[in-house]
Order: C-alpha cells, then sequence, then structure tokens
C-alpha cells in the first residue's frame, strides 16, 4: 500500500518531492478553474511527485516601500482549489493558510470548515509579513487554537534562511515552531546556498544539544528567467548573492543558467549538511505564469529529484 504524504515526511528514509502552485485568480468561472487545474496536471504527468503545494497569496506590500512588480491580485480559496487538485490527481495536497486577517473565532471556524467541508488535513499557517497594519491573530495564537481544536491536522512551519541570515535565530524559531505543533518546514526559495546551510547547521547542532529528531526541511526551487522575475524573488525578500544575479542576467539563457545554478546550490546544500541528520525535502515552484518558466520548473524538478535521490540512495549504502 502507498504511503501518504504524512508517512514520507515523516519517514526520514524516504524522499519527498512536492510541486508548489498558486490558485487561479479570484471570480475565475469554476469550469475555467478546473481547465487550469486540468492544464497544470496535464505539465506534470511525465514527473512523478508525491503532492502538490497551494499556497495562500498575500498583499505583502506592508513589508517593504518597495513597489510590488506584478500587480496583486486575490485568488480563488486556496482550500477550493486543494481539494480539486487533490480529487483530479488522486495525490495528497498541503495547503497554505495565512491567520493575521482573522480573529480567532473566525479562525476556529475555518478549521472546522476546512476539515468537514473541504477534507483536508495537511496545513502550513503563516504570520503576517510585517508588523504593520493589524494583525487580528498572531501565528502563536493560531498554533495554540489550531492544538485546542476538536479536528486534528497534521501541521508544518514556514522556514526562511535569509531570517537567520540577519538574525541568527531562524533555528530557534524551528524549535519553537516544533513545540507548537509543527511537524515540517517548508523553506521560502533557496537562491542564497550558505544562508540555508548555516541555519541547517545551527538547527542540527541546537537538536541535538537539547536531545530532539530534526523535523523534515522541505527546501524551496524556483527557475528565474527574466530581471522582472528577479525583481519579484527579490521583493518577496529572497536573498540572490550579486554574482548570482549577474550570472542569471547576463546568460544568453538566463533560465537554463537559472536552472544549473539551483543544482549547484541543492549540491552545496546536501554535501555540507550530510552529516546532520536532518531530513530534507524538495519543493519546485514556478514564481510567475510565464509558460518558458513553468516549463523550465519542471526541468529544475527532474534535475534536482535525480540529485537528491542519488544523495540518500549513498546515505542508505553507507549507513
Amino acid at each position: 500500500m502507498a504511503l501518504s504524504l504524512q508517512q514520507k515526511i515523516q519517514d526520514p528514509t524516504q524522499g519527498v518531492y512536492l510541486i508548489g502552485t498558486t490558485p487561479p485568480k479570484m471570480g475565475t468561472e469554476k469550469d475555467k478553474v478546473t481547465e487550469i487545474a486540468n492544464k497544470l496536471l496535464g505539465r506534470l504527468h511525465e514527473i512523478e511527485y508525491d503532492g502538490l503545494v497551494i499556497y495562500d497569496i498575500q498583499d505583502e506590500s506592508s513589508r517593504t516601500s518597495v513597489p510590488r512588480p506584478f500587480p496583486f491580485k486575490h485568488t480563488v480559496d486556496p482550500r477550493e482549489y486543494s481539494l480539486l487538485l487533490s480529487d483530479l490527481s488522486k495525490l495528497d495536497v498541503i495547503t497554505y493558510k495565512s491567520v493575521a486577517q482573522r480573529g480567532v473565532k473566525e479562525f476556529n471556524n475555518w478549521l472546522t470548515e476546512t476539515k468537514e467541508k473541504y477534507a483536508l488535513n495537511n496545513l502550513v499557517l503563516v504570520g503576517s509579513p510585517s508588523s504593520e497594519g493589524e494583525i487580528k491573530l498572531s501565528l502563536p495564537n493560531a498554533y495554540n487554537a489550531l492544538s485546542e481544536h476538536h479536528s486534528k491536522f497534521f501541521l508544518g512551519g514556514v522556514t526562511i534562511a535569509e531570517r537567520h541570515a540577519s538574525k541568527r535565530n531562524e533555528h530557534e524559531r524551528l524549535l519553537e515552531k516544533t513545540a507548537q505543533g509543527c511537524e515540517y518546514f517548508i523553506s521560502q526559495a533557496v537562491y542564497d546556498a550558505q544562508a540555508t546551510i548555516d541555519l541547517i547547521t545551527s538547527y542540527a547542532r541546537s537538536c541535538k544539544q537539547q536531545g530532539l529528531t530534526p523535523n523534515r526541511i522541505i527546501l524551496t526551487f524556483t527557475p528565474c528567467g527574466s530581471e522582472k522575475t528577479l525583481e519579484f524573488m527579490q521583493w518577496l525578500g529572497i536573498s540572490v548573492p550579486e554574482a548570482t544575479k549577474w550570472r542569471i542576467l547576463d546568460s544568453e539563457q538566463s533560465l537554463n543558467e537559472s536552472v544549473r545554478i539551483c543544482r549547484e546550490n541543492l549540491n552545496l546544500i546536501l554535501q555540507s549538511c550530510a552529516h546532520l541528520d536532518v531530513p530534507l525535502g524538495l519543493n519546485i515552484e514556478s514564481l510567475t505564469n510565464r509558460k518558458e518558466e513553468i516549463d523550465a520548473s519542471i526541468n529544475l524538478y527532474r534535475l534536482l529529484k535525480a540529485t537528491m535521490e542519488l544523495n540518500l540512495a549513498e546515505k542508505q549504502l553507507a549507513s
């Protein structure tokens, strides 16, 4: 019998390979939403993957004074899209939920509906993108409400290596989130391998000191084929080292160069963290709906999955 996504994530001997996507924009006709979902799954039919990550897109303009490179558009409810993709693909999904906009009572209703109406089990809760503006529910309070809710969920958290690079405490956040119920983490897109290596190393050392088993960290990678996409990545807070930026933009084939960079970064992370016993996973997304970048994300997935599977096989031989 095939393992569920939860079982795979919890078993460090298993690889975990995901595809990240965003729901269509709000107001899209139901038939059109189904068409978009079928088109996505059609593109993915040649690759084997364990499940899909469906993001809850927020207007993050409170986080920075820099104008957003792409206009913000509200989307279809991520739960609707999650249920649709799960039904069509027969695979498990992970659904993101941004918690800051509504109070605890509404969040509790949302949890009940998520379980009873949408039959979704795998969640990643996301806090406010900044401390600016009104926060009706903080992330710790959302975790607390979820732990007291009568329905049980398989809970994941977000991890941002860039925060570790500046504040040196992201590993402590991971330990706090674990204490609050998180059983796995999904990273922001990786373009700065060293920041990710530093975070995983700090996390592994803290777990060892406290006698804890590290949770799986699922690393996100995305292709970048234009200056506009790069601008958007940096606007989202993804750290792109100066040399990497010019390597992409000065290349005659920016997309292919970005795929090569992602592979180099993954190799570096795997080599540097091989001794740490932190189970890793893979999540590939396309940040834009440009066909070239979506196609490149599938090539990137193939390449990085093969890289990770080889690494896993070598680890199992060594043990």
